[in-house]
């Protein structure tokens, strides 16, 4: 298994670098500052990278009414504001999830999720270079943290303000949870496609089977759902779910987690669907 690297100084650093920046934006956007009209803070929300597409696992999840003290007090003691958004009665705990279906997640969603503190710099720079060499947003830097707090707490609305409210939480959440239970959380509430949320009902639905019992070509599988649920669900097309499974199987051989030989191996093992 390929070692998790220890977060270098030169990176704390430039994460408190960043935390400062994010902390000045969110007090230009609670009114500091009245330098900048609000048509200005939508234009320049419009160049940050678009989120991912991923519906919340709570469809009651709605914060467009919230109000600033109610999104500071989620940020505040967020624990508590977790713990009501989580469902517990389909809930797997991480050492109940093969490690193949962890490393899945991480190789094809967030390859450098252990050593960022909840957002990947270099993922943002890449994809807003991206956005703005396509004059439009088409592609989005999001990090398995910033996905679980949109999937507990925000809707998918394109906004400087939101992105801001999403960077906040994302640093809440890193300082607040381990990595592992950040990634427990993530594969508890994301979103599998044909009405599965959470590894649970997904492992049950896809493959009649419990997560622990997952094998590398299942969990590779699943893993690739959330990108885009309602095209690579194997119920929709199967041969679409098996070309996103090979994208997986190579990305764990390029982030180190298996070898060529044992990814090639996976793809062309059978897959017996549950229906």
């Amino acid at each position: 298994m390929k070692k998790r690297r220890r977060r270098s100084p030169k990176r704390l650093v430039r994460f408190l670098f960043l935390l400062l920046c994010v902390f000045l934006g969110a007090y230009f956007l609670s009114g500091g500052l009245a330098i900048f009209s609000a048509h200005t803070w939508q234009a320049a929300g419009d160049f940050l990278p678009r989120p991912e597409q991923h519906p919340p696992s709570n469809t009651l999840t709605d914060d467009s009414d919230d109000t600033i003290s109610e999104r500071l007090s989620r940020i505040v003691f967020l624990k508590r504001a977790v713990n009501s958004r989580l469902d517990r009665s389909h809930y797997t705990r991480i050492d109940e999830i093969p490690t193949s279906m962890q490393q899945a997640v991480v190789a094809v969603e967030d390859k450098r999720f252990y050593d960022h503190h909840g957002f990947d710099i270099e993922g943002i720079m890449r994809a807003t270079l991206v956005n703005l060499q396509q004059g439009e947003i088409d592609e989005g830097a999001s990090t398995i943290t910033q996905q679980l707090v949109k999937n507990l707490f925000l809707t998918h609305e394109r906004s400087f303000g939101r992105k801001a409210e999403e960077f906040l939480l994302s640093l809440a959440m890193e300082f607040n949870y381990s990595k592992d239970e950040i990634l427990e959380m993530y594969l508890n509430t994301i979103y599998y496609g044909s009405n599965f949320y959470g590894i649970e009902e997904a492992a049950e639905g896809y493959f009649g089977k419990r997560p622990s019992e997952l094998q590398l070509p299942e969990a590779a599988m699943l893993a690739g759902l959330p990108n885009a649920p309602s095209l690579y669900s194997p119920y929709v097309d199967f041969m679409m779910a098996k070309k996103r499974q090979f994208v997986v199987l190579d990305a764990m051989v390029r982030a180190g987690y298996i070898d060529k030989t044992i990814a090639e191996d996976a793809k062309i093992k059978p897959i017996y669907l549950a229906h």
